[in-house]
C-alpha cells in the first residue's frame, strides 16, 4: 500500500510560479548573452573599419623660375693625341654647333694667353700682386697645366731663336708660375740654348760662334763644345717670398744664347737629389735630325726614374709629335702654343 504526498491549492501554485519565473529568467539572460555578443562583434568590425591611418603631410614650396643654362664656351680647341712621334700631325676638334645642354666645364681651363706683353717698367709688379704664396691650393700652374708636386725642375729654352714674342710670352708665364709657387714646394730654373746653365749663373759668351762659360757662386765653369766640362749639379731652391722675388728678376734678365739642344737640360734636371717630381720642359725648337730618336731616350730616362715631364711647344709645330711622345711615356702633358698665342692642350690617352 503506497503513500502520496498531497499538496495544498495553495503550494501547487505557488510551485507554478517559481517554475515560471525561471524559465523567464533563462530567456533574458539568453537574450542578454546574445546582445552582448551582438555587441563585441559589432566593435571588433567596427574597429576594423575606423583604424586610424598616418597623414601624409607635404609642403609645396612656391615655383621656382626657371633657370637660364648657359653654354659654357670652350675658347680653345682640344686636338687628337698623335698615333706615334712619326705620325702626321694631328687634327684639332673645334665643335661650333650650339647644343642646347649644358656641358660641365673640365677641371683644366684652358684660355689664350695675351699678347699683350707690356708690364711697364717694374717686372714683378707687372705680372699680378698680391704674395703669390699660393698657400691656397698647393698647386703649381704653367702655360695652364696644373699639377701638385714637392719639387719641380723648369727646363726653359733660352735660345737666341726665343726673341720677340716668344720670348717675352715665356717669361710671363714663367714668372706667373714661379710666383704662385707654395712655400711648401722646391724649385729650380734650369736654363738651355746649346749649353746648360742654372737660373742665376753668371753667363759669358753666349753669341753665336762664341764660347760660353759661367761663373757659379764666384766659381768658373766653361763649355767645351757642346758638353760640359765638370758643371756642379744643380740644387734645390726652397720656396718662400724673397726666394721667389729673386728669381723673377732671374727671369726678367738671363740672356739669350744660341743653340738648342734637348737632351742635356733634361738630364741635368734628372740628375737633381732628391730627383724632381715633376719636369716643365718648355721650347720653341726641335732636337734637329735626330729629335725623335732624342726624344724616345729622353721619355725612357725619365720613365726609368719615375719622373713626369709636362712638355710645352711654343710656337713649333715641327716639335709637336716628339714632344708629345716625351710626354706620354712619362705620363705628363703636352700642350701646344699656335702662333697667335692660342693654347692646345693635347689628349694622349
Amino acid at each position: 500500500m503506497s503513500t502520496h504526498a498531497q499538496l495544498t491549492p495553495e503550494a501547487e501554485q505557488q510551485l507554478r510560479n517559481q517554475k515560471r519565473n525561471s524559465t523567464i529568467s533563462a530567456i533574458i539572460i539568453s537574450l542578454l548573452s546574445c546582445a552582448l555578443l551582438v555587441a563585441i562583434l559589432f566593435y571588433i568590425a567596427l574597429a576594423s573599419f575606423s583604424k586610424n591611418q598616418e597623414e601624409l603631410v607635404t609642403y609645396s614650396s612656391g615655383v621656382e623660375s626657371d633657370e637660364k643654362i648657359t653654354k659654357p664656351e670652350m675658347t680653345n680647341e682640344v686636338a687628337k693625341k698623335p698615333s706615334s712621334p712619326s705620325s702626321s700631325m694631328s687634327k684639332v676638334i673645334a665643335s661650333s654647333t650650339p647644343s642646347p645642354t649644358a656641358v660641365p666645364v673640365p677641371d683644366i681651363t684652358i684660355e689664350e694667353p695675351s699678347l699683350d706683353f707690356g708690364d711697364g717698367n717694374d717686372f714683378g709688379d707687372g705680372w699680378g700682386s698680391g704674395s703669390g704664396t699660393g698657400s691656397g691650393g698647393g698647386g703649381v700652374s704653367f702655360f695652364k697645366q696644373s699639377i701638385k708636386a714637392e719639387r719641380i725642375a723648369y727646363v726653359i729654352d733660352y735660345s737666341a731663336s726665343m726673341r720677340g714674342k716668344k720670348f717675352e710670352l715665356m717669361k710671363k708665364e714663367l714668372a706667373k708660375s714661379v710666383k704662385a709657387l707654395p712655400d711648401s714646394v722646391d724649385y729650380q730654373l734650369i736654363f738651355f740654348a746649346g749649353p746648360v746653365w742654372v737660373g742665376g749663373d753668371e753667363i759669358h759668351g753666349g753669341g753665336k760662334g762664341e764660347t760660353v762659360s759661367f761663373t757659379r757662386d764666384g766659381k768658373p765653369y766653361s763649355w767645351r763644345g757642346k758638353d760640359a766640362a765638370d758643371v756642379p749639379r744643380a740644387e734645390w731652391l726652397k720656396s718662400d717670398k724673397e726666394q721667389r722675388k729673386k728669381s723673377l728678376q732671374i727671369i726678367k734678365d738671363t740672356p739669350m744664347i744660341f743653340g738648342t739642344r734637348w737632351d742635356l737640360p733634361i738630364q741635368y734636371a734628372l740628375d737633381m737629389t732628391p730627383k724632381p717630381d715633376v719636369i716643365f720642359f718648355m721650347t720653341d725648337g726641335t732636337a734637329g735630325k735626330d729629335t725623335g730618336s732624342t726624344a724616345k731616350k729622353i721619355g725612357k730616362n725619365a720613365k726609368r726614374k719615375g719622373v713626369i715631364i709636362n712638355c710645352v711647344a711654343l710656337m713649333e709645330p715641327k716639335a709637336k709629335d716628339a714632344m708629345a711622345d716625351i710626354a706620354k711615356q712619362t705620363g705628363g702633358i703636352f700642350t701646344e702654343v699656335k702662333e697667335n698665342g692660342r693654347t692646345i692642350q693635347h689628349d694622349l690617352e
